[in-house]
């Protein structure tokens, strides 16, 4: 009997990506939701089981013993994958217990969280010599001075916590152009009881966004890596992926491999970069923690992370590798990607005919497989449920 694999969060297309990865090789997926609804990645043929556990954040103490209770009637201990940063950051507070009943890849407690706080991160990636936007705390003297002579307008509100602030606003931070809008948005911020940062805008266009996608084992020490440059992302400007290349750029290896390497990471990393247009230099944004979600495209170009994962956890390591060139190789996002390309040619950011040339290489799907197509199917669904009920109101 095979160790099982517990996904968190087949709500969602990470989810299905991290069944699939694990699916085609033969392995005991299994889709752990707190609801039956919108949990279209529980429909591929690669989930061998369904669960429902206690939601996350409304009862967290629950959702972890229903999981411990879960992982002491198996055989062997399952591996643990959560596919949301709001599961990985209740896992972290619960580390020391769960890792008594799962497979883990980090052994810190603490780390996780240390590494997704854009402030704590900002602080570790300083003190190793790594380079981060211009930064200040909303509690500082001379904030509004500090902020028109280093930081300058437009700039960010952005929030300290990111989960808590997308499930609040719906969005990852805030664009301010004035001091006004930026007390503003603080004060909204501070009214939702979240704690926000005032950042720099690295300057240049979406595409000047690259990730460092990487793993480490359990001796901290890199073994898989490659690299992706953003093209478009949505919400526009300061989004998620919707359209990201596998592009080979070495300088990313040589800061972010000696970063994680240095703060003891372990297990899958996505790091994220902006290169500023003026000065060349790449400045790190933030920390993905846990799979990624152009985590199709990392498969498709030869590096199955979460099957890597589950293998060096269960004791029988795979061979490091590395993609170290250009394959031209696509993530595509169609149903939000048509929702980015109409707001970046309404804002004069980007032309059709320019968008049309970027679809010309082969492509990783979000959701969309022809060997694995009930969750597509499921997600179309689902989505013209919520248009229909929206024209109804």
């Amino acid at each position: 009997m095979k160790n099982k694999v517990v996904i968190l969060g087949s709500n969602y297309y990470i989810g299905l990506s991290a069944i699939r990865c694990l699916g085609v090789h033969g392995i005991h997926t299994v889709a752990a939701d707190y609801s039956e609804e919108n949990r279209y990645g529980a429909k591929s043929k690669y989930c061998s089981e369904k669960i429902i556990v206690p939601h996350y954040q409304k009862d967290p103490g629950k959702f972890i013993f229903t999981l411990i209770e879960y992982a002491k009637k198996q055989d062997k201990k399952p591996v643990l994958i959560p596919c949301h940063d709001s599961y990985l950051e209740v896992i972290d507070a619960h580390l020391d217990k769960i890792r008594e009943y799962y497979l883990i890849p980090q052994t810190e407690q603490g780390l996780y969280s240390t590494v997704m706080n854009k402030e704590t991160l900002h602080k570790l990636a300083e003190e190793n010599g790594v380079n981060v936007p211009e930064t200040l705390n909303t509690d500082e003297k001379n904030l509004h001075k500090k902020v028109k002579d280093t930081i300058k307008f437009p700039c960010l509100v952005k929030p300290v916590d990111s989960p808590s602030f997308v499930k609040e606003f719906r969005k990852k931070l805030f664009e301010v152009h004035s001091i006004e809008e930026m007390e503003e948005k603080i004060e909204l911020a501070k009214n939702a009881n979240l704690e926000v940062i005032i950042q720099r805008i690295i300057p240049g266009f979406d595409d000047h966004m690259y990730t460092f996608d990487t793993y480490l084992n359990q001796e901290s020490k890199v073994t898989h890596w490659t690299t992706g440059n953003k093209f478009r992302q949505y919400p526009i400007n300061f989004g998620a992926s919707v359209f990201t290349i596998q592009k080979h750029v070495p300088e990313l290896y040589e800061i972010g491999a000696r970063f994680l390497e240095n703060i003891k990471y372990k297990g899958f990393a996505e790091i994220e970069f902006k290169k500023d247009a003026e000065s060349g230099e790449y400045y790190l944004i933030e920390i993905n923690a846990r799979i990624t979600n152009f985590n199709s495209l990392l498969y498709k170009v030869g590096l199955n992370f979460p099957y890597i994962t589950y293998r060096e956890l269960i004791g029988d390591p795979v061979e490091p590798k590395t993609v170290e060139h250009n394959t031209n190789t696509a993530f595509w996002y169609v149903f939000e990607d048509v929702l980015a390309v109409k707001n970046y040619i309404k804002t004069k950011q980007l032309s059709f005919p320019g968008v049309i040339k970027t679809l010309f290489r082969p492509k990783a799907y979000a959701i969309w497989d022809w060997k694995d197509p009930k969750p597509a199917f499921s997600f179309t669904f689902m989505m013209l449920g919520k248009f229909f009920n929206r024209a109804v109101k």
